[in-house]
């Protein structure tokens, strides 16, 4: 029998993501499974917690509130831009998704909610921030660090 996963472990697991209300926001079940150290911070805190301890083969749903997701959901990362003041290489739409320079050389990815003929308005939030997950996971492998 394996090892149950543990932090430092190497694992691929298949997976369906589901928002609260049932609507599945990403899966792996179409492709290769997801490959991810257990522990590392390269995956949200809750799927990674989800994963620890289980066998290659085993299968179980596990909800991840968004504190061990993708955080709540922050008004201040949300602000109105006066479209005199901003210059867009193209015509803002809604959807759209750029990168916002920040001051320490990072950037903040930002997608337009609103669009006026006065204002653009950004939204900073993860999509899926403020949201309960839902997964449905199966371990496909585990390469173990014993």
């Amino acid at each position: 029998m394996t090892e149950p996963a543990k932090n430092g472990d190497r694992v691929r697991v298949h997976y369906t993501g589901r928002l609260e209300g049932g609507q599945v926001f990403d899966t792996s079940r179409e492709g290769e499974p997801l490959e991810f150290t257990v522990g590392a911070d390269d995956i949200i805190q809750g799927f990674s917690e989800a994963v620890r301890g289980m066998r290659v083969g085993e299968s179980k749903a596990v909800e991840i509130a968004p504190d061990k997701a993708y955080g709540p959901r922050r008004d201040g990362l949300v602000t109105s831009i006066p479209r005199g003041q901003t210059q867009f290489p193209v015509e803002p739409q809604v959807g759209m998704r750029f990168g916002l320079p920040l001051e320490d050389g990072g950037q903040l990815e930002v997608v337009i909610t609103e669009v006026t003929d006065t204002h653009v308005t950004i939204d900073g939030n993860h999509p899926l921030a403020g949201e309960k997950l839902v997964f449905d996971v199966e371990l496909m492998g585990n390469e173990s660090k014993s």
